[in-house]
């Protein structure tokens, strides 16, 4: 393919520039399945602070509800994002915490939950050497749908190519995740640049590649799985199996 006349290129995060790795997490029993959590990482500091006020299977059962309402709250209110730390407050509350008390322990779960999850996330090599490649030709952004915002630009920084980067979304700090045209339009913002001008690469159909197209970017998905494009989603300008396919893709 020839090389393209787009200004920049924008990346998302997970599962395209970064992997986490659900194996690295601890597992946990419940409801008669094990499950990769990081519950078993975060009950020392409950009974800690709870006392005989803490029961586990409590803890996950409201967990699990608050989780559920979550994602269908994202589905109704236009791919709002609600933060970790709420997360975890809701739940607390679910269990009778006064809001002081909610927030402050929501505040010491949060740390423990996303310091597992930054330690089990990595960007292969090959991912890396790919952006270093594009940088060389494009400017690059990134947007990540992530609902922390500190662990979020420290994945990023962990991958020793921050500095590539003229700009970095996370949801967590835009309140809105994608493919909420909104979000889109803050990085055209950040990059003074307009929508032709660049294209998004992600691995998700409805926030990736519809999202970016709606907002008139370009798009490349990351068809990892080879599974067939859902009917609602225009098709992408560019079709990958890896990120680090994409500087053959763009003839560079």
């Amino acid at each position: 393919m020839a090389k393209q006349n787009y200004k920049a290129v924008v990346i998302d995060l997970f599962d395209t520039l970064v992997n986490w790795n659900p194996e690295g997490l601890p597992l946990v029993e419940w409801r008669g399945k094990e499950i990769r959590s990081t519950a078993p990482l975060l009950f020392p500091k409950l009974e800690e602070e709870l006392g005989e006020r803490f029961d586990r299977d409590r803890f996950m059962a409201a967990h699990d509800s608050v989780y559920s309402d979550i994602f269908a709250q994202r589905m109704l209110a236009e791919a709002i994002e609600i933060t970790c730390h709420e997360r975890f407050e809701r739940t607390l509350k679910k269990l009778d915490l006064g809001d002081a008390e909610a927030k402050m322990l929501a505040a010491h779960l949060r740390r423990i939950h996303m310091g597992r999850v930054r330690e089990v996330t990595r960007a292969p090599e090959a991912r890396l050497d790919a952006m270093r490649q594009i940088a060389a030709h494009y400017r690059l952004g990134l947007i990540s749908n992530f609902d922390d915002a500190e662990t979020g630009h420290l994945i990023v920084t962990d991958t020793g190519i921050r500095e590539l980067f003229d700009a970095v979304i996370i949801s967590a700090d835009a309140g809105i995740r994608k493919p909420n045209p909104i979000i889109f339009e803050s990085i055209l913002e950040m990059m003074k640049l307009a929508p032709r001008d660049i294209l998004f690469v992600g691995d998700t159909p409805h926030d990736d590649v519809l999202g970016a197209k709606r907002a008139g970017m370009h798009a490349a998905w990351i068809n990892r799985r080879g599974v067939a494009l859902p009917e609602d989603v225009p098709a992408p300008d560019i079709i990958i199996e890896d990120l680090a396919e994409l500087p053959a893709a763009l003839g560079i």
